[in-house]
């Protein structure tokens, strides 16, 4: 059974940082792209960044870029979002997906349950 853990959310003050990580049961976890999305409240989930199974190809929202890391440990089968420079907009849940590289939830097959980032102007 694929499971996704995300971890590493919280409430921070705008222009701080956070890491968010993304545990995945996964056989042949470098097969796979991982993504991640968020959510806020009473709008779609929207893409954030994606990484190929290798990890060298990355991908991000034109809202993120330069600010946001995506990086991932195959070993570990661990992905990682670094968030710097947080903003107020950034306040949503993020979700951590598995699947073909891309940039709509519907190419990822594997979701986790989310944890929640609050930034505070």
């Amino acid at each position: 059974q694929v499971q996704l853990v995300e971890s590493g959310g919280g409430l921070v003050q705008a222009g701080s940082s956070l890491r968010l990580s993304c545990a995945a049961s996964i056989r042949s976890f470098n097969g796979y792209a991982m993504g991640w999305f968020r959510q806020a409240p009473g709008k779609e989930r929207e893409f954030v960044a994606t990484i190929n199974g290798s990890g060298g190809t990355t991908y991000y929202a034109a809202s993120v870029k330069g600010r946001f890391t995506i990086s991932r440990d195959n070993a570990k089968n661990t992905v990682y979002l670094q968030m710097n420079s947080l903003k107020s907009e950034d306040t949503a849940v993020y979700y951590c997906a598995g699947g073909d590289f891309g940039v709509t939830p519907g190419k990822y097959a594997f979701w986790g349950q989310g944890t929640q980032v609050t930034v505070s102007s």
